[in-house]
């Protein structure tokens, strides 16, 4: 507990914090739920569900497999607007007040385009998608408290990455601290603003791309449910009885979730875009590239940036890249294998579901997430 940074350092990160935090949040594909998850199993007792479990368990306390009964259970619509509606409000609140105590008066037009394009997927995420739902299910309070906690953990690393705080991808790094009594880089030199394009505009296409066919696929859905209400005759309030599987047509031709595969498209593309992200002012805190050495008067010794085996490559592979002397855009990478190891076991348990409910014959070889692969 002694090394956990306080408060203040939490709520306005410092580049130590900052790194501290990325540290922490490369690692959350370990857990289950973009977390270490505590759930009620069918005899009541409480258990810890790590990733590895997910992979070989269906239950979830969220969604189809929620707990219909427990007490614990928060509203849908209230729980899932709660949880990501987090991200953006605390993204908002550090590029509000962080650059001013750096001392920026404004960001470059990248950075903020990049958070724009943050804020408009949540703004669908968070309002516009539990709202239009025909219902939702119940959602576990611990499950809401852990995604409160890792939609703050991610945006408090993209906005601080965006204040113009840059990070060395190596193992381990030193910060010195010049006379202005700013930290900034001893071996870095500040980014060309006129860096290649290429990664930036493909990146803009394929964010665009992925959120158009992300609310396609789920309002799709939302009709369908409609739809099989009207039939069966059922009320409006009576839309969370209905479950349908959607028909082998358009974006569901082949796989049973393209609304996950569509979100994937749109971080990975955010985090092309993120490659044009450039710190704001000379003298912003950098993270340096020397080796750690014992802290002097003075100079305040951070912990060291590791980078999780499976970041090492993809990493590796954009340093190869022209844009790379504008830094990288780690917090965008780690969000992104996030994202795909905590819902890919989801939707291969949502197959089964599925295939369970419906059977084989109505799924039509169909995969989860990986066109006719029946295991994924």
């Amino acid at each position: 507990m002694a090394a956990v940074p306080p408060l203040k350092d939490l709520m306005l990160p410092t580049p130590e914090t900052y790194v501290t935090l990325i540290n922490i949040f490369q690692y959350f594909p370990l857990v289950s739920d973009k977390h270490l998850i505590l759930y009620y199993t069918l005899k009541n007792s409480l258990q810890f569900q790590f990733s590895i479990i997910q992979w070989l368990t269906s239950f979830h306390p969220a969604g189809k497999t929620s707990l219909q009964k427990s007490s614990l259970n928060i509203p849908g619509r209230i729980g899932w607007f709660a949880m990501e509606i987090v991200g953006p409000i605390n993204l908002i609140y550090i590029l509000w007040k962080l650059p001013p105590k750096l001392h920026i008066e404004s960001l470059p037009l990248q950075n903020k385009l990049v958070a724009v394009l943050y804020i408009l997927h949540y703004v669908n995420r968070a309002i516009i998608s539990p709202f239009s739902a025909p219902s939702m299910s119940p959602i576990h309070v611990l499950v809401v408290i852990f995604a409160v906690l890792f939609n703050w953990l991610n945006s408090s690393c993209i906005a601080s990455w965006l204040a113009g705080y840059n990070v060395a991808t190596i193992p381990t790094y030193r910060s010195t601290p010049s006379h202005s009594g700013t930290s900034k880089a001893t071996e870095d030199p500040i980014p060309d603003p006129t860096t290649p394009l290429l990664l930036p505009v493909l990146g803009f296409v394929l964010f665009v791309t992925g959120m158009i066919g992300n609310i396609y696929s789920e309002r799709t859905l939302f009709r369908l449910r409609r739809e099989e209400a009207k039939k069966q005759k059922k009320s409006a309030t009576k839309y969370s009885k209905i479950y349908v599987i959607p028909p082998a047509t358009g974006l569901f031709t082949s796989i049973l979730y393209p609304h996950y595969v569509f979100e994937w498209l749109e971080w990975t593309g955010f985090t092309l875009v993120g490659t044009a992200v450039l710190p704001a002012l000379s003298l912003l805190p950098l993270i340096g590239t020397s080796a750690p050495s014992a802290p002097g008067p003075g100079h305040d010794q951070g912990s060291p940036l590791r980078l999780a085996p499976w970041i090492g490559p993809i990493v590796a592979v954009l340093q190869q890249s022209p844009q790379a002397s504008s830094g990288l855009p780690l917090p965008g990478i780690v969000f992104v294998v996030n994202a795909v190891t905590n819902m890919l076991p989801h939707a291969r348990w949502g197959r089964k579901w599925y295939v369970e409910r419906f059977g084989e014959e109505a799924v039509g070889g169909r995969g989860a997430v990986v066109p006719f692969c029946k295991w994924m």
